[in-house]
C-alpha cells in the first residue's frame, strides 16, 4: 500500500522557519522524483520544489533562496526546509512522488501569520 505522510506544518510568524517532512512507503522510493506542491485557499495547486531520483533540484521562482528540498533514499523521506517565511506562503503543502505512477500525500497546513 502506497503511503506519503507529511509532517512538520504549523503556525509560524513572518520571517520564521519550518521543516516539512514526507515519509514514503509502498513503492521504490529511489526511482521516483519527489516534489512539494502547495495550494492556498481559492488558488490552484502549484509546484514548490522538486528533486529527481539522482538529486537534481529545481524550485519555483517564489521560493528560490528561501526553501531547500532534500531526500534520504535510505530512510525514504523527503524534506523541505523553509526560511524567511511570508504570509503568502500560507497553504496546504503536499508531498508528491512521480515515476511510473503518481502519488500524493494528504497535505500539511502551513500558516504564516503574526
Amino acid at each position: 500500500q502506497v503511503q506519503l505522510v507529511e509532517s512538520g506544518g504549523g503556525l509560524v510568524e513572518p520571517g520564521g522557519s519550518l521543516r516539512l517532512s514526507c515519509a514514503a512507503s509502498g513503492f521504490t522510493f529511489a526511482n521516483f522524483a519527489m516534489s512539494w506542491y502547495r495550494q492556498a485557499p481559492g488558488k490552484e495547486r502549484e509546484l514548490v520544489a522538486r528533486i529527481t531520483s539522482v538529486g537534481g533540484r529545481n524550485y519555483a521562482d517564489f521560493v528560490k533562496g528561501r526553501f531547500t528540498i532534500s531526500r534520504d533514499n535510505f530512510k525514504k523521506t523527503v524534506a523541505l526546509e523553509m526560511i524567511s517565511l511570508k504570509p503568502e506562503d500560507t497553504a496546504i503543502y503536499y508531498c508528491n512522488a512521480r515515476g511510473f505512477a503518481v502519488y500524493w500525500g494528504q497535505g500539511t497546513q502551513v500558516t504564516v501569520s503574526s
